[in-house]
């Protein structure tokens, strides 16, 4: 089946893998997972991994949809922020099941926007 994306839209199955720089144009890992809420279908956390070797190990970190900017030149998203601030934020956890409301406030928090709900 061909994959086509009209205007904004692109398939989840595009974006998971697709690369992550910071602010300083430094490739820092990949889109691992998109989470959605379940309720509204919005996408509320990236979930960015890097510092893997061959895709085994590395950190999780979630992202708030808002801090990613897609680059049409770099076919990657951009970051705001360097790889020191996310390796300072809270990371992503082991399980989907134990993520909690108080997380999902926290990650907000230390990013400095409010949270997906509130908007």
């Amino acid at each position: 089946m061909a994959h086509s994306e009209n205007h904004n839209l692109i398939g989840s199955d595009r974006v998971e893998g697709t690369y992550v720089y910071d602010k300083e144009n430094v490739e820092i890992g990949h889109i691992d997972k998109l989470m959605l809420e379940k309720q509204t279908g919005r996408v509320a956390y990236a979930v960015v991994k890097f510092g893997d070797v061959f895709g085994l190990g590395g950190d999780q970190y979630p992202l708030p949809w808002e801090k990613l900017e897609y680059d049409e030149k770099l076919d990657a998203y951009r970051l705001d922020v360097s790889r020191q601030d996310i390796e300072g934020a809270p990371k992503y956890p082991e399980s989907d099941s134990a993520w909690t409301p108080e997380l999902g406030r926290n990650v907000y928090g230390y990013y400095g926007i409010p949270p997906y709900w509130m908007i």
